[in-house]
């Protein structure tokens, strides 16, 4: 158990600009009341960097008995998992694939307290060497490098539960593999089964689909004054409302969008278009903005992590390939760097293989 008793008054780690060995050896002292963790943690920060360094890097997978719940939910796009043994075995299977694995902490955006729960979002970069068969098909021996984000909910030293959100479909096409294969084959793998697994994603997708018709919100000049306002209001106007144009208010002229599948976009032209591009596809979809936190970056700048749902039929053509009428979950999240008021950088995240396997069929 964790003494309170030498809390010190000490900011909270962050991750931007720093160096990962400093982040690993944050130096004694509790930065943050962590009642119920391990001594060792200084903050949720440093906790959520070092569980990650040891599990996969160091390759000590069993420490995911210690810091996992025993029925901990693990939410993905492709289906749910249950407790800190499938965590395990994930993890093995994975490792067997890419036993190299290295990530890169490239940010923790984190919200709540030791009381009620902490909540982190935790985006990585990774890079991997593909020496074992994997979930895309045979050990190919090509390097792929990838972005996954991790929201976690963390309490008395443990996750509790876990939406994960990897770049899949760029890890399929770095490796060689055509990603449409790959889903059409998961797909009828899906079919296969006697029980399927995505009984919560089309629960989800019912709760989604049910909003009224949208409301129009104003959206805050200041985004670090009351974040979660904030982030629901620009998801509203520009993703529900289909207020394209709100991107020249909520961005920089030259913000960059790094997602999913290699996107890489710069300017409001470009990230408008990448809006459209996918509601084309998806036109009735709707948008639920599920989780929002915020902490402060550099000189006067704040990071926004959001969790979001986007639901609809596939109706459209273009983005993934000839309507079929299909209804489609994303479970998605963007992190937005803000300084003076606009957003300068996002990062977005979103499993556009699971995306084409819904399209295909499977579950």
């Amino acid at each position: 158990m964790t003494s309170e008793t030498n809390v010190k008054p000490l900011p909270v780690s962050q991750v931007h600009m720093k160096d990962i060995s400093e982040l690993l050896a944050p130096g004694p002292g509790r930065r943050q009341s962590m009642q119920g963790f391990d001594d060792e943690f200084v903050d949720i920060v440093d906790y959520i960097l070092r569980i990650t360094h040891r599990i996969w890097e160091e390759k000590n997978v069993g420490l995911v008995y210690d810091y996992y719940s025993h029925n901990c939910p693990i939410h993905t796009l492709a289906g749910e998992s249950y407790g800190a043994e499938a965590a395990v075995q994930g993890t093995i299977k994975s490792l067997n694939a890419f036993p190299d694995r290295i990530l890169y902490g490239d940010n923790v955006v984190w919200g709540g307290n030791d009381k009620e729960a902490f909540y982190s979002s935790h985006r990585i970069t990774s890079t991997v060497t593909n020496t074992g068969d994997s979930e895309f098909g045979s050990a190919t021996g090509k390097k792929a490098t990838f972005v996954t984000i991790a929201d976690c909910v963390v309490k008395e030293n443990r996750i509790v539960e876990e939406w994960l959100m990897r770049d899949n479909l760029s890890v399929a096409l770095q490796l060689g593999f055509n990603p449409h294969d790959v889903a059409r084959a998961q797909a009828e793998a899906d079919r296969q089964k006697s029980e399927h697994f995505h009984d919560w994603r089309l629960g989800e997708m019912d709760r989604v689909l049910a909003q009224t018709a949208p409301k129009a919100v104003a959206i805050p000049d200041n985004p670090a004054a009351d974040p979660q306002v904030y982030a629901e209001a620009v998801m509203q106007e520009i993703w529900n409302r289909r207020m394209f144009g709100k991107v020249r208010d909520v961005y920089a002229h030259n913000a960059v969008y790094n997602g999913p599948s290699g996107r890489h976009l710069q300017g409001h032209g470009e990230i408008i278009g990448n809006v459209v591009n996918l509601l084309a596809a998806l036109p009735d979809a709707r948008m639920s903005v599920d989780h929002v936190c915020a902490i402060p970056c550099g000189d006067g700048g704040t990071d926004i992590a959001v969790r979001w749902t986007l639901a609809g039929n596939h109706e459209g053509g273009g983005l993934y390939g000839a309507p079929t009428g299909r209804r489609i979950m994303i479970l998605g999240s963007s992190h937005w760097r803000i300084f003076d008021g606009k957003i300068q950088e996002e990062w977005t995240v979103f499993d556009e293989l699971a995306v084409l396997r819904q399209i295909y069929g499977g579950g």
